[in-house]
């Protein structure tokens, strides 16, 4: 059964640090690449950043994120990371993690590329 489950979202107070963990399971979880995408309260889904799959070493940010942020791929725990650092107020959203493309060398912030989603995680970032 496809699945992504993530975990480690919570209230955080501004220029914490807080690290996400997306726990997949049904397919191998190296030949995907992975997003991280956010939504806050009355806001559209951006992508915050991605890995691409074996087939190549690519990763990108959000300019938002950029410099704070750190995505990571564990293929022998089957999980994707993002480490989250120097968070801010605008940094609350729910945070989801997404399967896009097989084997490929890339990876994109679309939504569109990517096709399985998990249920999101809270993160609120607040004094």
């Amino acid at each position: 059964q496809l699945q992504l489950v993530e975990s480690g979202g919570g209230l955080v107070q501004p220029g914490g640090s807080l690290r996400l963990s997306c726990a997949v399971s049904g397919f191998p979880l190296d030949d995907y690449v992975i997003g991280w995408f956010r939504q806050a309260p009355g806001k559209e889904r951006e992508g915050v950043s991605c890995i691409s799959s074996r087939r190549g070493s690519t990763i990108n940010y959000a300019n938002s994120v950029k410099g704070r942020f750190t995505i990571s791929r564990d293929n022998g725990k089957n999980t994707v990371y993002l480490q989250m650092n120097s968070l801010k107020p605008d940094d609350t959203a729910v945070y989801y993690c997404a399967r896009g493309e097989r084997l490929f060398s890339g990876c994109f912030l679309s939504r569109i590329r990517y096709g399985y989603w998990g249920q999101g995680t809270q993160v609120t970032v607040s004094s």
